[in-house]
């Protein structure tokens, strides 16, 4: 004899049961959702909701509750319904003084504001302020570096050099150089720690000096590789040198346009040797903008990867290990792409002089440019 009430009949079409076979059968959906999915399948093959029930191990009311959920709302009511929550405890005024004292004012005794420090400030707990320093995007424990160029002709040279990596000329080799200075042969006084697991190599921090050199480098844009030279010091006869270096291995019928600073090769005997030889072209980076010489990306790679965490019991230690790491970038050699535009930049450094005061006759020029 069957008793209790009659329950209304569960039936599924041909879409529903592949979309709940389908949520069943998830692994990133909620469990709670993948269960309700299983038990409405069930009920459609069982009408005793105590079958159900004993089949997934849940409580019979829960079986009877999703049922008629389903009935009602179809699959849209297996989903969890939108809850009110807990009031907010800080109102937007609060944020709106915690994001301003944070921006404007600097505390008593220090150059900027922390986390613990905003947060005795302004009255909030320690995770409130994290939070919506993550949420508003401040980070006032870090800064950025940046340089802005006083150079008078600052966007002539930025669009000669920038049009150089983008067009390069036909027959002709770009080469991108300057020097590396004060190379240290740093010896370590004791034995590093070795990389293992859980833990990171380690170095300690005094070291003994066993002198410096100069590394002159000429890195050609078009293929990446890298003619290098190591000099002891930094003159216009060691630069010479090195101009000879570059002419004695780029071949004849190539023009040579070289992309550098107006440093050393100012000198007059500088001067004269380019004057006898016209196929050599001259593109100067402006001043402080370092950042335009690609040899530079090639220095932070060659510093980074074999000469800071080195140790080096002599300058022909460090000289020889220079070599080495440069044979082996030019057997693998890759340029590096440029492809930022001279307008790209120069908008740039508009949006960077509008965040700077004191730069209205840096922005005025640039916009009148752009």
């Amino acid at each position: 004899m069957v008793t209790g009430r009659p329950k209304p009949a569960l039936m599924l079409s041909v879409q529903e049961r592949e979309q709940l076979q389908s949520m069943a059968r998830s692994r990133s959906l909620p469990a709670a959702l993948v269960q309700r999915a299983k038990l409405v399948l069930a009920c459609a093959a069982e009408p005793s909701n105590r079958a159900v029930a004993h089949l997934l191990g849940v409580h019979a009311a829960t079986v009877g509750k999703w049922r008629s959920r389903f009935i009602e709302r179809r699959i849209t009511g297996l989903h969890d319904e939108l809850r009110a929550g807990k009031p907010r405890s800080i109102d937007d005024e609060r944020i709106a003084e915690l994001i301003r004292r944070t921006l404007d004012t600097k505390p008593r005794a220090g150059t900027h504001w922390s986390v613990r420090g905003m947060a005795a400030e302004a009255g909030l707990s320690k995770s409130a302020v994290q939070r919506f320093f993550k949420l508003f995007g401040l980070q006032p424990h870090r800064t950025r570096g940046f340089k802005l160029s006083t150079d008078a002709f600052f966007v002539e040279k930025l669009r000669d050099v920038v049009g150089l990596y983008l067009h390069p000329p036909d027959k002709a080799i770009v080469l991108s150089v300057d020097e590396k200075s004060q190379c240290q042969a740093l010896a370590r006084t004791q034995p590093m720690l070795p990389l293992g697991l859980g833990y990171v190599e380690g170095i300690t921090h005094d070291y003994e000096r066993h002198g410096t050199t100069m590394l002159f480098a000429a890195l050609n844009v078009l293929d990446g590789r890298v003619l290098a030279q190591c000099k002891p010091r930094h003159r216009h006869q060691e630069f010479l040198s090195f101009l000879r270096h570059i002419e004695a291995n780029v071949p004849a019928e190539l023009e040579v346009h070289l992309v550098l600073d107006y440093g050393t090769h100012k000198h007059p005997k500088v001067k004269a040797w380019l004057a006898r030889r016209p196929r050599w072209h001259l593109h100067f980076t402006p001043t402080y903008a370092s950042w335009l010489n690609q040899v530079e990306r090639f220095f932070a790679l060659i510093t980074g990867q074999a000469i800071r965490r080195g140790s080096f019991t002599s300058v022909k230690e460090l000289i020889a290990k220079i070599d080495h790491f440069i044979t082996h970038h030019n057997q693998n050699a890759q340029p590096f792409v440029w492809t930022a535009t001279a307008d790209s930049i120069l908008a740039k450094l508009a949006r960077l002089c509008q965040r700077i005061s004191g730069t209205g006759h840096s922005l005025t020029r640039l916009r009148a440019l752009l």
